[in-house]
């Protein structure tokens, strides 16, 4: 079969310096990213180094002030940037993300002398962040945490055991929501902890059917101390932080998932216009033409579904419901995508020898993570028809 490049995306950028950026990052997604994808999925390899280069090309902390090592872009911006790297590596991308979930709660809600402190290394100082608010008996109902913060003096002394955390065990610093105070969201503060406390221990990463180079793991807190200059906002606003950051970090999910179904619409059409059945390429039969058809228009619905959520951030606008919209949609559509993609490739598309298998079990997390598709459809309801009655 014929080598056939996909096309770059069409992008609508800002300004010469988005356009010059994303440039950039595709460049570094072509020559350091996708090569190796496949075989370090295959054996479970973080490329942490990925990581470290993407620090030292400003790529950590987009979105956020330069005052403190990032890079001012709009999340217009920043989502597509997200976008590229997932179309490359869905462990890339999604890392990339939950990297700036977890700054998240610093960048907007730290005092002056904690940004000042730490954020210049979490943002372009080769850090690595995690995000931790799941728990084991407690996902899509997060206000009902157990893991408890008690103060002592100037410290806080935290024990409990936090769940489905991406990066978990090897992340330098962790956000993380725990119990202060009474039950409910109102007792739940944010604090930042350092990957090297003493008594945080990760466990070992779940055994999972897609990413698996990205390591999802418990975090277990075993007493440990974190100074009170480390608590993030005040005593009892954990919980509001947290819905906050989910917000933007659901726009980086539904990015990630229209990256990743793009990938897999590149390899649909590269297959489809090389392989010849009856004497011409599938790709002239309509059956095949309708299903791309179908996939490349799913794809531009998501990722104007996404721009637009992010341009009323952008704009300091309210933006969840279109958040919760967008994540919905572009990971329902990464569903469908690749499992269509699976199908144009017929019994290959079934085999490892092609990426596209991968693809379709790495969409499926994306309608999970980060507040379920079921969750989603409730606050875009809660947005239309106010809260539930009971």
């Amino acid at each position: 079969m014929p080598d056939r490049a996909p096309q770059p995306v069409d992008r609508q950028l800002p300004t010469d310096e988005a356009r010059d950026l994303i440039s950039l990052v595709r460049d570094i997604a072509q020559r350091e990213i996708a090569p190796k994808a496949a075989e370090e999925e295959d054996s479970g390899r973080f490329p942490r180094e990925v990581f470290t280069l993407l620090s030292e090309s400003g790529l950590l902390g987009l979105p956020y002030d330069s005052e403190y090592g990032g890079g001012d872009q709009p999340y217009e911006v920043y989502l597509q940037v997200l976008e590229e790297l997932a179309a490359a590596r869905l462990t890339v991308g999604l890392g990339v993300s939950v990297h700036t979930l977890a700054s998240y709660a610093l960048a907007a809600y730290g005092t002056k002398e904690q940004q000042v402190e730490h954020l210049p290394a979490m943002l372009g100082g080769g850090l690595l962040g995690a995000y931790c608010l799941s728990e084991p008996s407690s996902g899509s109902d997060a206000a009902s945490l157990r893991t408890k913060a008690v103060r002592e003096g100037d410290e806080w002394v935290i024990t409990g055991t936090k769940a489905w955390i991406t990066h978990g065990g090897i992340a330098d610093f962790y956000t993380v929501m725990a119990r202060t105070g009474e039950e409910g969201p109102r007792g739940i503060t944010a604090f930042l902890v350092p990957g090297d406390a003493e008594g945080l221990t990760g466990a070992v990463p779940e055994k999972k059917m897609g990413m698996k180079g990205s390591p999802t793991a418990q975090v277990h807190f075993d007493g440990v101390r974190v100074a009170d200059e480390r608590r993030i906002g005040e005593e009892g606003q954990g919980f509001a932080i947290a819905l906050a950051a989910l917000d933007s970090g659901r726009l980086g999910i539904a990015a990630c998932a229209i990256g990743l179904a793009q990938g897999a619409l590149d390899e649909a059409v590269a297959y489809a216009t090389g392989r010849q059945q009856f004497g011409r390429p599938i790709a002239d039969f309509q059956g095949l033409r309708f299903m791309l058809a179908d996939m490349a228009t799913q794809i531009e619905a998501g990722r104007a579904l996404y721009l637009a959520a992010a341009r009323l951030r952008d704009a300091g606008r309210p933006f969840a419901k279109q958040a919760a919209m967008a994540k919905l949609h572009c990971t329902d559509t990464a569903m469908k995508v690749t499992t269509d993609a699976v199908q144009v490739l017929g019994g290959y598309g079934y085999t490892a020898d092609f990426p596209v298998e991968r693809y379709m079990r790495e969409a499926k997390v994306l309608q999970i993570v980060e507040g379920t598709n079921q969750i989603q459809r409730m606050v875009i309801a809660r947005h239309l028809a106010g809260p539930e009655t009971r």
